[in-house]
């Protein structure tokens, strides 16, 4: 279990673990079923990745419209600045030619040894529309420094815009390791051996374990729950072990 601490500046970014929104970003309640379009949700490892991270919301009562028109950046839908707060709108800055950034009003505080790292927002994958922002991934070590951030994103391809809605999940922040310790490195015969011998007794008995979970969507693609069985069968079995 790893501590996070909170500090907050806008409260309205309202922070909180990323949870799937269906109906919503994450699909419709359509089940899985023959004939039935494919939805996020239906995916396991994309929900269990999406859920990963911390997601933040566009605090803002103003929606925001960012475009680039002749290689210019264009923030539309802000109006004034806001004359109680004296706050700059809309509350966006041009950063180089291919991005821009937004002042983040949070300070997350990690344990030593981990860092906050910037990522889209999940349901960027999933827009249909192409207007979800695209947060720049960046690696911040925030054990030891509490200043306020900003965050960059990718400018909309040309013709194409960002919004940033009130209430509407923008971005997300993971806690990772501050350090990669990650080797690679070739299996030895016998791991290679035990791993192909596994994938071997897993197709084997996918007609078994699919069988009343497989269904064709409606463009035509296969879907089982033989992974998601198994991965039900390891928790348990760590479940088991824990005891």
């Amino acid at each position: 279990m790893v501590n996070v601490k909170i500090r907050l500046l806008q409260p309205r970014l309202s922070p909180r673990r990323t949870r799937i929104e269906v109906p919503g970003w994450g699909g419709t309640k359509e089940p899985r079923r023959n004939g039935a379009h494919e939805q996020g949700w239906h995916c396991l490892p994309f929900v269990e990745g999406a859920q990963y991270g911390i997601e933040l919301f566009y605090p803002h009562d103003r929606e925001v419209r960012v475009s680039r028109r002749d290689g210019q950046f264009a923030f539309e839908g802000g109006g004034d600045p806001n004359p109680e707060t004296g706050m700059n709108w809309p509350p966006f800055r041009p950063f180089g030619e291919g991005y821009y950034t937004y002042q983040l009003l949070l300070d997350v505080k990690v344990p030593e040894g981990y860092a906050v790292r910037t990522e889209p927002h999940p349901r960027f994958y999933l827009s249909e529309a192409g207007d979800v922002p695209l947060a720049v991934p960046a690696l911040l070590r925030t054990s030891w420094w509490p200043m306020i951030n900003f965050v960059v994103f990718k400018a909309p391809p040309p013709g194409g815009v960002h919004v940033f809605r009130p209430g509407e999940p923008f971005m997300q922040l993971c806690v990772v390791p501050a350090e990669p310790e990650v080797t690679l490195e070739a299996m030895n015969a016998e791991e290679a051996a035990e791993r192909e011998m596994q994938s071997r007794r897993i197709h084997a008995s996918r007609d078994t374990l699919g069988r009343d979970t497989q269904w064709t969507s409606s463009t035509n693609t296969v879907f089982d729950g033989t992974y998601r069985r198994i991965l039900g069968a390891a928790k348990a079995r760590d479940r088991a072990t824990e005891d």
